[in-house]
Formats: structure tokens, sequence, C-alpha cells
């Protein structure tokens, strides 16, 4: 569970039309992901950004009492009433920080998301992206303590071996 200050945003991945860009272009997936500062990240591929979708991915996996932050996006309204205290910032009115509210480590951790599918794989589906997604979750949060990955890295492939 995350808990204390938590960031949460939504990103467009994949897809091209010329001039239509965010959340109107055509073959764009969906990921949802929150961040607790300085701590781990948590993303999920969603259909939409509906308050139905995000909401009970929230209460899932925030603790109650945390503080949530995000943009102005209308499906986060009634986070409040929830347990929460949601602060935001309008990126409409271009603003980007209120003293310490923003969304800057999540909007960060997307654009390494998407650096990291454009210029390691140049494309992913829609299909597959949650697995991508879910790599570079792993990275992310093993990013303290890098010496982990190629144990238990090893490990899941020794199991796997046993298990044949």
């Amino acid at each position: 569970m995350l808990s204390g200050v938590v960031e949460a945003d939504e990103t467009m991945i994949g897809g091209r039309r010329p001039g239509k860009r965010g959340r109107g272009a055509e073959g764009k997936t969906v990921v949802f992901g929150m961040i607790e500062r300085d701590g781990d990240v948590m993303t999920k591929v969603v259909p939409d950004v509906r308050r139905t979708t995000l909401h009970p991915i929230i209460e899932g996996n925030v603790e109650q009492g945390s503080t949530i932050n995000t943009d102005e996006l209308k499906s986060y309204n009634g986070l409040s009433a929830k347990g929460y205290e949601h602060q935001r910032v309008n990126h409409g009115r271009r603003e980007f920080a209120k003293g310490n509210v923003h969304v800057n480590s999540i909007e960060s951790y997307w654009a390494q998301l998407q650096r990291g599918v454009s210029g390691a794989h140049i494309h992913v589906s829609g299909k597959h992206l949650e697995k991508y997604a879910k790599e570079f979750e792993y990275r992310f949060n093993s990013r303290k303590n890098p010496g982990r990955i190629f144990p238990e890295l090893l490990s899941t492939f020794l199991r796997e071996q046993d298990d044949q």
C-alpha cells in the first residue's frame, strides 16, 4: 500500500496521429499511475480515465488518511469523501505546483517510461503495454537497491526450470 503523500496521474502511450495529442488521439492506451513521494510507483493500464475506473484502484492501493495530489481531472472528485486529503493543481491554468502540492514526481516517471518505450522498444502495442509498464515499474522501485535485480531474475528463472 502506498501512503503519506501520493501523486496520481494518467498518461497516454502509443498511437500516432499528426496534429492530435492527448486523450482524443487514436490508438492511445491509458496508463494510470501513483507514486509515493520518495517511494515506490504503481502503474496499471486502464480502459479509460473515468471515476468508476480510477477510484477503486486508488482505494485498493493507497492507505486511507493519505494525501493524494492530482491534476484537475474531474474523475478525481470525491476522494476527500473517501478518507483521503485531496489536493490538486490546475494544469489548465498553467499551475504546476502550489508549495508542496504537485504531481511532478509522477510526471517525471511518465517521461522516463515514455523514453524507455520509444528508446528501447520503439513501439509497444496496447496489448502488451501492461508488461512493459510493469517492467519499468519494477526497475524504478528497485532503484535504491539495484543489486537485488539480478539475483531475483535468476531465482525466477531457476524456479521455472524446477517447475518443468
